[in-house]
């Protein structure tokens, strides 16, 4: 029999606001101690260095933290011409140095060639696993780290402001996996001078925005009580990452049924269901009286479900 987990059974995902400094998983065990949350993860890692978005998942929502980390993001950042650092950001050793500014047509110029699906060589000081360990420690080694190179999509990128000859500052939404100390490393070498990042927020990251964020400060500010009052007041629904994926509402057989993680005919489902186009290897979630039962897959004229929810 499976041990029952410490802490009170918390559903749903909270925006947090994260500052500059701790880690995201600091971020995490931080709130889990302040809300006693039985179960805590989230939906996409932030730098030490950076703030902003990072979307907190509680209890049944650690079962789609994937589709949050799936999601589009967007930043804001400053970039630091004039000196590359070892780590891409303003935390790193400089290695290197240039005479060269860029301009602001220079830099308009430049932007579209970032702009796209592009290949992209993350930092060394990064959590890729080389040959099973990450990046980061060995080049904290000095070891030799060969990245490959990857894929990333960049929706768009703007130049926002040029504060000075030395900064800039950029808005940028893109796909998974995107690295903004690698652009910014990029982007100054096809300049033609150095360029490390200096200051960098995220603001959205899929459906979660710095607007509906609470800031760490907040839970921080009183313990107890203070603390479970603000979550019940910024927490949303499990399924708020899942808004993409179609949902097909089960009867109460049914979804016994599928509660035992057995299949349930998809032919009387589909027809009572005003969706269309729902095939086979789709993904979809799946409700029972308004409540997430599962996320399951289309396969073999089934619904078999792969995630199921105990909400």
């Amino acid at each position: 029999m499976a041990r029952k987990r410490k802490g009170k059974p918390i559903n749903g995902w909270l925006v947090l606001d994260k500052p500059e400094g701790p880690s995201s998983n600091g971020c995490v065990g931080r709130i889990r101690w302040l809300t006693s949350a039985a179960k805590v993860g989230h939906g996409g890692t932030l730098d030490p260095l950076a703030s902003g978005v990072l979307p907190i998942a509680f209890g049944e929502a650690t079962k789609t933290q994937t589709y949050a980390m799936d999601g589009y993001k967007t930043y804001e950042f400053r970039a630091r011409w004039g000196e590359s650092t070892d780590t891409d950001d303003a935390e790193g050793e400089v290695t290197r140095r240039s005479d060269k500014r860029p301009t602001r047509n220079e830099i308009e110029a430049a932007l579209p060639a970032f702009t796209g699906t592009i290949s992209q060589v993350p930092p060394v000081y990064s959590a890729i696993k080389v040959d099973g360990e990450r990046a980061y420690k060995r080049a904290r080694r000095d070891e030799d780290v060969k990245i490959e190179p990857r894929q990333v999509e960049i929706l768009d990128l703007r130049l926002i402001d040029i504060p000075d000859a030395d900064h800039a500052d950029f808005e940028m939404r893109c796909g998974k996996g995107t690295y903004v100390r690698a652009l910014i490393r990029d982007l100054a070498l096809h300049l033609g001078c150095e360029g490390h990042i200096r200051r960098l927020r995220r603001t959205a990251v899929g459906p979660f925005s710095i607007e509906k964020a609470v800031k760490l400060d907040a839970f921080e500010a009183d313990e107890g009580e203070h603390a479970a009052a603000l979550l019940e007041q910024y927490l949303l629904p499990v399924e708020t990452v899942l808004d993409d994926i179609p949902a097909l509402a089960l009867t109460e057989q049914e979804a016994r049924r599928l509660k035992l993680g057995q299949g349930v005919p998809v032919l009387p489902v589909a027809q009572r269901s005003p969706l269309r186009g729902v095939s086979q290897g789709d993904v979809v979630q799946v409700t029972a009286n308004g409540t997430l039962l599962a996320l399951a897959r289309i396969s073999g004229g089934e619904i078999r479900p792969f995630r199921v929810m105990n909400i």
